[in-house]
């Protein structure tokens, strides 16, 4: 179901994670990112799901959400699973029946692969979105992307607009499995038939969901409007961000571990290669 999707919602909490700096959160964030895509083998890749899962807990975010927050990228996994599975080749086939061949290689590029895509989206999830409030977000953003306003960059109406669409997306998840139920009740029908079938049955839910879309952003314009919003300029902020000293450890833990991953995603290829030669 749509509404088991945890894509975009914040959970409320205690934990570290909850209470440390945006602004940090969202450099931490550009770091694991980093050394996510930096991990080449199995011992840097093991490093990279060993933090994962250390955020999780830190966060005191339950497995069972993040794994819900897996389901929008199942497509994605299986897709990248099924590529490397069956068009990496290698010496000696595993599989070998007709057009088929499967190799120990491409086996291991798929888990490698998918591993890979299941610690960006659940560690980005952790330390963005289930730990951070869309206000604190908003700010963190404003404040690390402020010396752009010296340029008349609007950062202010930037950071808004990321930030409300990030909070509307479980909105609009929440409504289409609303009008998916109220077209099943009418007799609709979203898994038989074609291709071509399917897509035209997606009608029904597409018009209702953009009608209900523009209302809601129409309200909210009128909210804001009622509210003399005006933008960013001469606004003041009723909570200030203050980076603490676990703020910055934190920062160079996760830079340590950026460092860890490289070295042994570098080192391990030199041994396996003089071990080879």
């Amino acid at each position: 179901m749509l509404k088991d999707v945890t894509l975009g919602q914040f959970f409320p909490g205690d934990s570290f994670l909850h209470k440390a700096d945006p602004r940090v959160k969202l450099v931490i964030l550009v770091v694991y990112m980093v050394f996510v895509l930096l991990a080449s083998n199995m011992a840097s890749l093991g490093l990279v799901l060993l933090t994962t899962l250390a955020l999780t807990l830190c966060s005191k975010i339950r497995f069972s959400v993040l794994l819900r927050s897996l389901k929008p990228v199942v497509f994605v996994l299986m897709f990248t699973g099924v590529i490397n599975l069956f068009f990496t080749s290698g010496e000696t086939p595993l599989i070998d029946w007709y057009f088929i061949e499967i190799y120990p290689e491409g086996i291991r590029t798929a888990v490698f692969m998918m591993v890979r895509l299941v610690c960006l989206v659940g560690g980005s999830s952790i330390l963005l979105s289930y730990t951070t409030s869309p206000l604190a977000l908003t700010d963190a953003i404003e404040s690390l992307f402020g010396p752009l306003k010296k340029i008349r960059v609007p950062v202010h109406e930037f950071a808004m607009m990321m930030t409300i669409a990030l909070r509307f997306i479980p909105t609009l998840l929440e409504e289409t499995d609303k009008i998916m139920s109220a077209q099943k009740a009418r007799g609709a029908d979203f898994e038989s038939g074609s291709i071509l079938q399917k897509a035209k049955a997606l009608i029904p839910i597409l018009i209702p969901l953009f009608v209900s879309s523009f209302r809601r952003a129409d309200e909210l314009a009128e909210a804001m409007e009622c509210r003399c919003y005006r933008g960013g300029e001469g606004r003041t902020k009723l909570n200030v961000l203050k980076s603490r000293p676990s703020d910055y450890a934190f920062l160079a833990v996760m830079l340590l571990l950026c460092v860890a991953v490289v070295l042994v995603s570098k080192y391990l290829t030199f041994t396996v290669g003089l071990f080879v030669l």
